[in-house]
């Protein structure tokens, strides 16, 4: 079977299902508060490899299979399925271990052909594996050049980024050495809610009961193809990392290159909508902040290693909401400072726990981040430098020379994550999945900044 494309063609030579190894007793894994937080989408992360220096591809794959069994016998909710459980009356993780599509395949091109900045033509549907059924899908691609790609692609609503990253550095750590550097935690009451619940009314400012909408929405608001989203990669360079920071500090108050970078975004979004004739729109920008570390704050170590483990939805997302001409006005340190304050709100162990349980309350409700829920013009931001790709995704046959993670063109969200450069510690990757118009945009105005990801920078 072959999938083609106008530069290269991937063939699929095998696709079996992998089970665990050592299968555990069928059980049913709910879901815990915060993993009712994420939509019912799909999330995926690529791994590129050069020529690795001894095995062939059929021994690699053999080897990769293997250590597979041996990692989903210990992650075993991804070996299963999301299903409702009448005993239950909710949706959850049934562990039945059906196993996941495992895809084996060949392309006709080269690791250093690939158009990096472009996944739409180079990953999407080719090195990506589709999700058809289970909680994760896996392709393993040989290049013509002796290269691999290793497309991962999970059911968000059982894995955060965080978790993902786990699991396949699990995974490496069992081809590799056949030991495993952390083994997962599933303990659900960790993340139980407080009897009484309690919370702040500042959670109904970033979460919010999920309203479908009274009629379809129809392509009139999107007649200048806004609906129509694209992926693309960036790199930026240190030193331009290090003058957002400065601009987003000029009132002395030095702000995170998280913080500027966001800043510098969210003013680009909105610049963007001015220029195109949507005058005064509303824009938001969310940032993706992990609870593991808040969540053990002050409980001793036992706490934070076993919250540090945790595989599942840890996330907060609070948001800023202004109308863009405001934006386009504002110094890079106003706009730094609107970040820095809305992010400040939940970035401590009381919103995490006051977030379990407000959800406790809503369980049968399907729930959204508050900056998505009104149709305006909304950007996720998600940090992806503590991930540490390069060292931990090593499954025996070297380091990775890219790693990313990877949005499905049908998803309807606007969502960019910052990676650590493969090539340049103090460099940033930046993932976009944005509307064209904005891309188009951000390339013609920002391009001292956003510099398209190719294989000169990754040194391919």
């Amino acid at each position: 079977m072959g999938i083609g494309d106008k530069s290269f063609s991937v063939e699929v030579i095998e696709n079996v299902v992998v089970g665990a190894q050592e299968p555990c007793n069928d059980q049913w894994l709910p879901f815990t508060n915060l993993d009712l937080l994420v939509p019912p989408f799909d999330v995926g992360s690529f791994f590129c490899y050069k020529k690795p220096s001894h095995g062939s591809f059929s021994t690699i794959v053999n080897t990769l299979k293997a250590s597979l069994t041996q990692a989903l016998a210990l992650y075993y909710p991804l070996a299963g399925e999301i299903l409702w459980n009448e005993a239950a009356g909710e949706n959850q993780l049934h562990c039945n271990n059906q196993g996941i599509n495992f895809i084996k395949a060949v392309a006709d091109v080269q690791l250093k052909e690939l158009n990096f900045s472009n996944p739409d033509e180079s990953i999407e549907g080719k090195l990506m594996p589709k999700r058809l059924n289970g909680v994760l899908a896996i392709q393993v691609t040989e290049l013509q050049c002796g290269g691999m790609v290793i497309g991962c692609m999970f059911d968000h609503r059982a894995a955060d980024g965080y978790s993902a990253n786990m699991f396949i550095s699990s995974w490496a750590d069992l081809a590799r050495s056949g030991t495993l550097s952390m083994f997962p935690s599933f303990q659900r009451s960790l993340l139980n809610p407080r009897f009484p619940t309690t919370y702040s009314s500042s959670i109904d400012n970033v979460f919010t009961p999920f309203l479908p909408p009274l009629k379809p929405d129809n392509d009139q608001k999107h007649d200048d193809g806004d609906h129509l989203l694209v992926n693309r990669v960036y790199y930026i360079e240190s030193e331009q990392l290090k003058r957002l920071q400065l601009l987003a500090s000029e009132n002395g108050c030095m702000r995170s290159k998280l913080e500027a970078f966001t800043s510098f975004l969210w003013k680009l979004v909105a610049l963007c909508l001015e220029d195109s004739g949507k005058h005064n729109q509303m824009c938001n920008v969310a940032l993706a902040v992990d609870g593991r570390r808040r969540l053990s704050e002050g409980d001793g170590e036992e706490k934070e290693k076993i919250m540090t483990s945790h595989f599942g939805n840890v996330l907060s997302m609070p948001y800023g909401g202004k109308r863009s001409q405001e934006l386009m006005e504002m110094t890079m340190s106003n706009v730094a400072t609107e970040v820095h304050e809305f992010l400040h709100t939940a970035t401590g162990k009381e919103h995490f726990l006051d977030l379990i349980d407000w959800v406790e309350e809503r369980r049968s409700m399907p729930l959204i981040a508050k900056a998505f829920a009104g149709g305006d013009m909304s950007v996720l931001v998600s940090s992806g430098q503590r991930f540490q790709i390069m060292d931990k995704m090593d499954f025996g046959w070297g380091k990775v020379a890219f790693g990313s993670c990877h949005v499905p063109s049908a998803r309807k969200d606007c969502y960019v994550m910052t990676l650590p450069s493969p090539t340049n510690k103090e460099d940033w990757v930046v993932y976009m999945h944005l509307p064209i118009k904005h891309v188009n945009y951000i390339e013609a105005h920002a391009s001292q900044v956003f510099k398209p990801l190719n294989a000169d920078y990754l040194k391919i």
